[in-house]
């Protein structure tokens, strides 16, 4: 009984280590999906968890990077929350394919809605143009707390590849696809200047069932493969000697 009551341990701290490593990557604030094209127009949402057991998220403030601004910006309404959208002069003109850019939106606001412990909320921004000669933007969140609390997710990546304790919402940038051939499939429909399209959640959507999906299913291997071993090793020692 002292065997199964170790073996039961250490299973049970092998489950906790799987959720742990599985939790912190699915409670940041994020941007979905993570990859556009340099030069290009997106949608993309702002995931937005909730990590307190006793309180419920009530704002979310995302600063727009000024150094490469964007000249369009709009936001889709989210039922039961009212939205913000600053504009700002820029520290300096900025040169677009449509002339100098002096002004451009530096910070959205959602507020008065609810996001409870255990969900998640998607806020959908359509924008661009996305500069070309950078591979990355920023996008730093304050997230609010219905107790006061203030979680800043405003971290840039680690140099070493480590993930930061609150990391800045990244939208990585990559060279468009040449003409003729296939579109980068992870962007969603885009906006264009002439006419933003309607947003659609439905590749949001998807992109979030695969990410989550995998994250989980590799955890439950990992908890299978362990309960095979003690099965194994308990077997092993009810097997009579000869």
């Amino acid at each position: 009984m002292s065997f199964v009551r170790r073996a039961a341990t250490v299973l049970a701290a092998t489950a906790a280590l799987t959720a742990g490593l599985a939790l912190p990557a699915l409670a940041h604030v994020t941007i979905q999906p993570g990859t556009a094209e340099q030069g290009g127009f997106i949608k993309v949402a702002f995931r937005v968890p909730n990590e307190r057991d006793n309180a419920s998220t009530t704002k979310i403030e995302v600063s727009f990077p000024t150094d490469h601004p964007l000249a369009f910006v709009s936001v889709k309404p989210v039922p039961g929350w009212q939205v913000k959208v600053t504009e700002s002069k820029l520290p300096a003109p900025v040169k677009t394919e449509y002339g100098d850019l002096d002004e451009a939106v530096t910070k959205v606001v959602w507020e008065g809605g609810k996001i409870n412990p255990g969900e998640f909320q998607e806020f959908e921004v359509s924008m661009g143009q996305l500069p070309k000669d950078v591979d990355s933007l920023m996008f730093p969140t304050k997230q609010t707390y219905s107790g006061g609390e203030v979680v800043d997710w405003s971290e840039a990546p680690k140099s070493d590849g480590t993930e930061a304790e609150h990391p800045a919402p990244l939208l990585k940038l990559v060279p468009a696809a040449a003409e003729g051939s296939t579109a980068h499939t992870s962007a969603s429909p885009a906006t264009s200047p002439t006419g933003p399209a309607s947003p659609s959640v439905a590749p949001v959507a998807a992109a979030s069932s695969s990410d989550g999906t995998a994250r989980l299913l590799g955890g439950a291997g990992l908890v299978v493969g362990v309960i095979g071993v003690v099965i194994g090793v308990l077997g092993l020692r009810r097997r009579p000697s000869a």
